[in-house]
């Protein structure tokens, strides 16, 4: 069963994010002084009491605003309270009550599900009685909370949980783990247009401005692979702010984009590495793909806007593979006409089951010697490198010990060499992993 989902609205910059940092104990919504700095919805997980489910934060709503982006934010908002088993309402009591959160609770009293207002930036026992405004609201009594401080973040959570439990909604059931699918790139290299074209929905805010995207967006989807032997897979995946160069961020709230960006990298089974066609394969994708290794991220590389480009494949096929150490397939696509699209998660759900498969010793002993039979093992003073035994020791990413006679005598080179065919015979390109290569300990005498 899917978690349900708590949609948490509001005026801009009444401390929803803030909210919803607090009451699920993370730090996942960026959080800024400045308004209107969340635009997509995204989803947090929450558990209070045993009860598990999504909180929704959303973009600041204010129905007057007419122009383009704030009415996609608009939409995006519309779209969360389409999907909530419950909403949180945030009003600013420190302001007081405005006609934004009038229009707004118009719109929720018509609402199927239980809506409670959270009276936000009461930072002190003495400005509860601040809450009392919003019970003109015709929402029932507000909650008195401070995401700030913490104050009544326990009242509302108990609110939360006993509206879901009206309708049997927030069990805990066992859920499979869900594959992590990460889509990082540069600015306006069209990431959030391809999670959309993935998803089959315009489930995130896409503009021709680059940096629209400021948070790192998770989306759950069911996912039939093509033959359907295996049944649906859970996958999250998750849109993020464009990677820029640290010398070139233009402030901190793209600052703090950048950081999530990575830790979706960091968190991710997969990542989808987007790169503007038309331009080719540049450096700076060079980068963001050396990241999503750094970061222990199973890779693709995927060159968007196919539909308008004339790049030769095979060139960047080549420099992909001369400049990336996990050697990643790269795929073609076009979010705008929808080509290639539908390899790219089959793909990737096949790249995370290698990163989480086990190979078995023997088969890596028998390329053991098949490698030391291609090429002679360095020597050095005489002393030529002797290679013992290969046992895989961890996953997710893969890990490998390789006991030798002397660690000294290993060279760069020879390493590289031995990673390059340890991909190729069991198809891990695209795939980190780490080969920890020990000496055999000296002898001793009695």
């Amino acid at each position: 069963m899917p978690l349900p989902k708590v949609a948490v609205v509001g005026y801009p910059n009444v401390g929803k994010s803030t909210l919803v940092n607090r009451l699920s104990s993370t730090r996942e919504a960026v959080v800024h002084s400045d308004s209107g700095v969340t635009r997509d919805r995204k989803e947090v997980e929450a558990d209070w009491n045993g009860r598990s489910f999504l909180l929704v934060d959303t973009g600041g709503v204010d129905l007057a605003e007419r122009d383009e982006l704030a009415r996609s934010v608009q939409s995006q908002a519309q779209a969360a309270l389409a999907e909530a088993a419950a909403i949180v309402l945030v009003v600013d009591a420190r302001a007081g009550r405005r006609p934004g959160d009038d229009e707004l609770a118009d719109t929720l009293r018509r609402a199927e599900v239980p809506v409670i207002v959270a009276a936000n930036k009461i930072d002190s026992a003495a400005a509860i009685a601040d809450a009392a405004d919003f019970h003109g609201l015709g929402l029932g009594d507000p909650v008195a909370v401070s995401a700030a401080q913490g104050l009544g973040a326990g009242d509302l959570l108990d609110g939360i949980a006993a509206a879901l439990a009206r309708d049997g909604q927030g069990a805990s059931p066992e859920q499979e783990q869900a594959v992590r699918i990460a889509v990082i790139g540069r600015p306006n290299v069209g990431k959030s247009s391809l999670v959309n074209a993935l998803l089959g929905e315009q489930r995130v805010i896409v503009s021709d401005v680059a940096g629209t995207t400021r948070d790192a967006i998770d989306t759950r989807l069911e996912f039939t692979p093509p033959g359907g032997d295996e049944g649906a897979r859970e996958i999250l995946l998750v849109d993020t702010a464009g990677l820029r160069q640290r010398g070139k961020l233009g402030g901190s709230v793209e600052y703090y984009s950048q950081l999530r960006s990575q830790r979706a990298a960091e968190r991710a089974d997969v990542a989808l590495v987007v790169c503007d066609a038309s331009e080719g394969l540049t450096s700076a994708d060079l980068s963001v793909a050396e990241l999503a290794m750094k970061k222990g991220c199973a890779t693709i590389v995927v060159m968007n806007k196919w539909d308008v480009t004339r790049t030769d494949i095979d060139d960047a096929r080549a420099r992909a593979a001369t400049k990336l150490r996990l050697r990643p397939a790269l795929m073609t696509a076009s979010a705008k006409t929808g080509r290639g699209i539908g390899r790219l998660l089959p793909a990737a759900l096949e790249l995370a089951g290698k990163r989480a498969a086990r190979l078995p010793t023997p088969a890596l002993n028998r390329f053991l010697a098949d490698v030391q039979q291609e090429r002679q093992p360095p020597a050095k003073h005489g002393r030529r490198l002797r290679m013992y035994y290969l046992a895989q020791f961890e996953v997710n990413p893969p890990r490998f010990a390789l006991q030798v006679s002397s660690r000294s005598l290993v060279t760069r080179d020879w390493a590289f060499f031995l990673e390059n065919r340890l991909r190729a015979r069991f198809g891990l390109e695209g795939v980190p992993l780490v080969i920890e290569i020990k000496g055999r300990a000296p002898r001793t005498t009695a």
